[in-house]
C-alpha cells in the first residue's frame, strides 16, 4: 500500500488513492475494511501533499510550453520563467520519493509514519506555493507584477519556505535584468507581451509571438542566441523611423523594492540610448562615436550579469549599477549638447528671439508687422508677417540666413480658446497679434531639451512680453503725436487724456523693465552658472525646466488675478491708443464718452493691481511681486495717489510726478 501511497504523491493516483473528479482532492478511497480510522486520518493528510502537487503540474504544463492563449493567466516570459523555477523547486520533493520508494524495497518494515516523518518541511512549503498560484489566477496577475507577489511571499518567517520562494524570485528576476540590459544598453524595448514597467506611450505592443524561447543563460548584453536575432529583425524597423518614440514609466507593474526614483533613471537611460541609437549617423558625424556608451558597454553588461547572477536582491547593489550607467549616459549627453553643439550660444538665440533680447529687432518687426495683424488674419497673413520679419531683420542688417531660418512665425486660430475662456475680449480675438506663434526649427540633438511643450511654454512668454512690448511702443507713439501737434493752438486741449497716457506709459515702461531686467536677466544669469557647474545632463534639463517655470511665474501668467489685472491694463491702454491715433485734435462727445469709460477703466485696475501687490507684498513666498510693486511704486508716486492711477484731481495734490518720457 505504501508503494500506491508514493506513486499518488509523485501525482498518479490509483484505485486506493483516488482523485475527486470535481474538487481534484485527492485521498484515501473511504470505507476500507482493513484501515484504522488514525490510520486513514495519517493517509488523508499525506494525500494533501499529493493534491498540492497534482495542482502544481497543471499549472506549470499549462503555462509553461506555449505562448498561445492560457486558460486562467496571461501570457508572458515573467509566468514562464516562474513554472520554470517551480519545477526546479520540486525537483527534492520528488527525490525525497525516490529514495522513499528505495528504502521501502531494502526495509519492508517501514510505516506510513516514516513517509508522513521524511515529507514533514512539504507540509509547511506546499500551501505557500499553493497561494501563490491561486493569487496569480486569480488576479491574473503577470510580469512585473509576479515579482512583487514573490517578493512579498519571501518575507516568510520559515526558512524552508523562504529558501524556496527566494529561489522562484531569482528566476523571474532574470527576465527583468534580461529586459533591463536591452533597455538601458541597447535602447531596445523587448516586451511584446506588456510586462515590463517602461512601456511606449500611445503605442500598442507588437504582434509578433515567440513559440519558443532560448535557454536561461545571460549571453553579452544580457542577450540570449535566438533572442538578438529576433531583436536584429525588429531593431531595422524601429530605429530606421526619424520619429522619436516617447516612453513612460508603468507605475502598476513597477515592483515596490525599486523605487520610482530609480524606475525614473532606467527610462532616461533607456530613452537616451535609443535616441543615439537611432540617429548613429548623426552621433558619429557630430562626435565621432558609433555608440553612447562606447567602451563601457561590456562593463556595464558585466555588471548586470553580476546583480542577476545574486541569490538575492540588494537595492543598494541595483541603484548603484543603475546610477553609474545613467551618470555615464548624462554625462556624455551634457558633453554632447552643451559642448558639441553649443548649448550656450542656442539658449542666447532663444533669448534673443522668444524673449525679446534683441529688442531693436522687434520695434522694427512691430512696426513692419502692424498693419497685417491688427485686424483678424486671413490665408496669406502667415507669408506676410514672416516677409515682415524677414525685412526687420535685413534693415537692421541681421543677414545671419542660417540663423534666420531657424525661425518661423505662424498663425493659429485662437476664438475657442478664447470664447471658452471667457477672458478675452472681442477687441483681442480679432487682432492677428494674439494667433501669432513662433516656431523653432530644433535640430539634433536639442530636441530632447526643446521639446514641443518646453516650446508652448516659450511661446506663451513670447506672446506675453510681445504684447507688453507692443503697447509700450503705441504709448511712446502717442507722445510723438502730441509734439508733432503742439504748435497748433489746440495742442493743449484736453490735457486730461495726456495725463492719462503719462500714468499709462509709468506703468507699462516699468512693467517692462521688471520683466526684462529683474525677470529674465537674473533667471538667464541663474541657468548659465548652473550649467557652467555641472557635467551631468539631468541637472541641465531640470534648471531649465525650473528657468521656464520662474518666467512664467515672475511674469505671472499662471497667476490668474495678477496676469488678469494686467491684461485688462494693457487692453486699456491698447484702446487709449487707438483711440488717439484715429481721432482728431478736438475728440468728439462720443470719443469724450469712450476715453472717460477707459480712464475710468484704468484707475479700477490700477487700484485692484496696487492692492493686490500691497496685499502679499510682505510674504516670502511671492518675492518677485514685491518686486515688481517696488518697481512700479520706486518714488511712491503710486502709493502717494492712493494705488490709483490716471485721476486728475489725485495727481495734482501729488508731490511727485511720474517721469515716462
Amino acid at each position: 500500500m505504501l508503494h500506491e501511497l508514493l506513486l499518488a504523491l509523485s501525482g498518479y493516483p490509483g484505485n486506493v488513492f483516488v482523485q475527486d473528479s470535481v474538487t481534484n482532492i485527492v485521498k484515501v478511497l473511504p470505507n476500507l475494511p482493513f484501515m484504522h480510522d488514525t490510520e486513514v486520518a495519517l493517509l488523508n493528510k499525506l494525500c494533501r501533499l499529493a493534491t498540492y502537487h497534482l495542482k502544481f503540474r497543471s499549472f506549470i504544463d499549462e503555462n509553461s510550453y506555449s505562448f498561445g492563449q492560457g486558460k486562467e493567466v496571461p501570457v508572458g516570459l515573467y509566468i514562464r520563467s516562474l513554472c520554470f523555477a517551480l519545477d526546479e523547486a520540486l525537483e527534492p520533493y520528488r527525490q525525497t520519493l525516490i529514495r522513499i520508494e528505495k528504502e521501502l524495497l531494502t526495509d519492508p518494515h517501514l510505516t506510513a509514519a516514516y513517509v508522513q516523518m521524511e515529507l514533514e518541511e512539504y507540509h509547511l512549503l506546499f500551501p505557500t506555493l499553493s497561494r501563490l498560484i491561486d493569487e496569480i489566477t486569480s488576479r491574473k496577475i503577470h510580469g512585473c507584477g509576479i515579482l512583487e507577489l514573490l517578493f512579498e511571499a519571501s518575507m516568510s518567517g520559515m526558512p524552508n519556505v523562504k529558501v524556496v520562494i527566494n529561489r522562484l524570485l531569482y528566476h523571474s528576476l532574470r527576465v527583468l535584468y534580461k529586459q533591463l540590459a536591452a533597455w538601458m544598453l541597447h535602447g531596445m524595448l523587448i516586451d511584446q507581451f506588456a510586462e515590463f514597467f517602461v512601456h511606449r506611450v500611445g503605442a500598442g505592443t507588437r504582434p509578433d509571438t515567440l513559440e519558443t524561447f532560448p535557454e536561461d543563460e545571460l549571453g553579452l548584453g544580457g542577450i540570449t542566441g535566438r533572442q538578438m536575432a529576433h531583436i536584429m529583425q525588429l531593431s531595422e524597423e524601429s530605429f530606421s523611423s526619424k520619429t522619436q518614440e516617447t516612453f513612460a514609466v508603468r507605475v502598476e507593474l513597477l515592483p515596490s523594492f525599486i523605487p520610482l526614483r530609480a524606475a525614473e533613471k532606467i527610462l532616461f537611460v533607456g530613452e537616451s540610448v535609443q535616441m543615439f541609437e537611432s540617429q548613429k549617423d548623426s552621433l558619429k558625424k557630430q562626435s565621432g562615436r558609433d555608440s553612447i556608451l562606447h567602451d563601457k558597454e561590456e562593463e556595464f553588461t558585466s555588471e548586470l550579469q553580476k546583480l542577476a547572477q545574486n541569490s538575492s536582491f540588494s537595492l543598494m547593489a541595483f541603484e548603484n549599477v543603475v546610477d553609474k550607467i545613467r551618470s555615464h549616459v548624462s554625462e556624455l549627453l551634457w558633453q554632447l549638447i552643451v559642448e558639441e553643439t553649443n548649448l550656450r550660444g542656442r539658449l542666447h538665440i532663444m533669448k534673443d528671439f522668444y524673449l525679446l533680447g534683441r529688442g531693436e529687432l522687434f520695434l522694427a518687426f512691430i512696426d513692419q508687422a502692424q498693419s497685417l495683424l491688427r485686424t483678424p488674419p486671413i490665408s496669406n497673413t502667415q507669408h506676410d508677417v514672416n516677409l515682415a520679419f524677414s525685412y526687420a531683420a535685413r534693415n537692421l542688417l541681421l543677414e545671419d540666413e542660417r540663423l534666420l531660418k531657424l525661425f518661423k512665425f505662424t498663425i493659429e486660430n485662437t476664438d475657442a480658446e478664447s470664447s471658452a475662456s471667457g477672458q478675452m475680449s472681442a477687441l483681442k480675438r480679432e487682432s492677428g497679434w494674439n494667433c501669432l506663434n513662433l516656431t523653432l526649427n530644433v535640430e539634433w540633438p536639442l530636441h530632447i531639451l526643446f521639446t514641443p511643450g518646453v516650446l508652448d511654454r516659450y511661446n506663451t512668454i513670447f506672446r506675453f512680453l510681445l504684447y507688453v512690448r507692443r503697447i509700450q511702443l503705441e504709448l511712446q507713439q502717442c507722445w510723438s503725436l502730441r509734439m508733432q501737434r503742439r504748435h497748433l493752438h489746440l495742442a493743449d486741449v484736453g490735457s486730461n487724456k495726456w495725463w492719462l497716457r503719462s500714468h499709462m506709459a509709468f506703468l507699462v515702461d516699468n512693467l517692462q523693465y521688471y520683466l526684462q531686467v529683474d525677470v529674465i536677466e537674473s533667471q538667464y544669469s541663474i541657468l548659465m552658472n548652473k550649467i557652467e557647474n555641472t557635467r551631468d545632463f539631468e541637472v541641465l534639463r531640470l534648471a531649465h525646466d525650473h528657468f521656464l517655470s520662474s518666467l512664467l511665474s515672475q511674469c505671472f501668467i499662471h497667476m490668474k488675478h495678477i496676469s488678469g489685472c494686467l491684461k485688462e491694463i494693457l487692453e486699456l491702454c491698447n484702446a487709449f491708443c487707438g483711440l488717439l491715433m484715429h481721432a482728431e485734435v478736438i475728440l468728439s462727445a462720443q470719443e469724450m464718452k469712450q476715453l472717460d469709460e477707459i480712464t475710468q477703466g484704468f484707475q479700477r485696475q490700477s487700484n485692484l493691481l496696487f492692492k493686490l501687490l500691497s496685499s502679499i507684498r510682505s510674504h516670502q513666498a511671492s518675492p518677485h511681486l514685491c518686486q515688481l510693486l517696488l518697481r512700479i511704486d520706486f518714488n511712491k508716486y503710486f502709493s502717494m495717489a492712493g494705488g490709483q492711477l490716471g485721476k486728475l484731481t489725485v495727481l495734482k495734490s501729488a508731490k511727485t510726478i511720474p517721469q515716462s518720457e
